[in-house]
């Protein structure tokens, strides 16, 4: 036995359509801008005039951010919730002996976050080459962790791939790890 829940006034065509899957329906986010406020609060005010308890309940309202673009506030909020909504997450890389560059992140699908995900989306001789990965962030048991090609990455991480010529070449990879722990 299926439950649908609605969390609005759905007609008949509404359940069918779910039932169904003739629908896609997609994550949205209403940004909520002085004059958006005004409306929803029947008011004439100025988006700093807006009492806390007014602005507790617009955060309540789902998938509503409320911003000021003139005063360029709560913009870091609605660029978190653009991620989570988007289902995406950053990957920042590491190269071999530098700081990890925090400019230019690789976004891969939260569905897709493995290592093998991340070689694959930066060149896919990667996936030939990998040895192993070093991992600093929230998935790493501890920084840096040596993983394989199946674990799973989490927002913000940084990654260091090591290719298996690496050895080859005359590099101690217990050097270059024990290099990297002031990150």
């Amino acid at each position: 036995l299926d439950f649908y829940e609605f969390r609005y006034d759905a007609t008949s065509e509404d359940l069918i359509d779910v039932i169904e899957g003739n629908r896609v329906y997609i994550p949205c986010i209403y940004v909520l801008n002085k004059a958006s406020i005004e409306i929803f609060l029947s008011k004439k005010l100025q988006i700093d005039q807006i009492s806390i308890e007014e602005l507790d309940i617009i955060y309540r309202i789902p998938h509503c951010v409320p911003i000021s673009a003139h005063h360029k506030w709560n913009f870091d909020d609605l660029l978190e919730k653009m991620w989570q909504y988007l289902n995406l997450i950053r990957i920042y890389t590491k190269p071999r002996g530098q700081l990890p560059d925090y400019s230019a992140p690789i976004v891969l699908n939260a569905e897709k976050n493995t290592v093998d995900d991340l070689c694959l989306k930066i060149h896919k001789s990667l996936q030939k080459d990998f040895k192993a990965a070093l991992v600093w962030g929230a998935s790493a048991k501890h920084n840096p962790q040596r993983v394989g090609k199946e674990h799973v990455l989490v927002d913000e991480d940084v990654v260091q791939i090591l290719k298996a010529d690496l050895s080859q070449q005359g590099v101690n990879v217990a050097q270059l790890q024990a290099s990297h722990d002031t990150l």
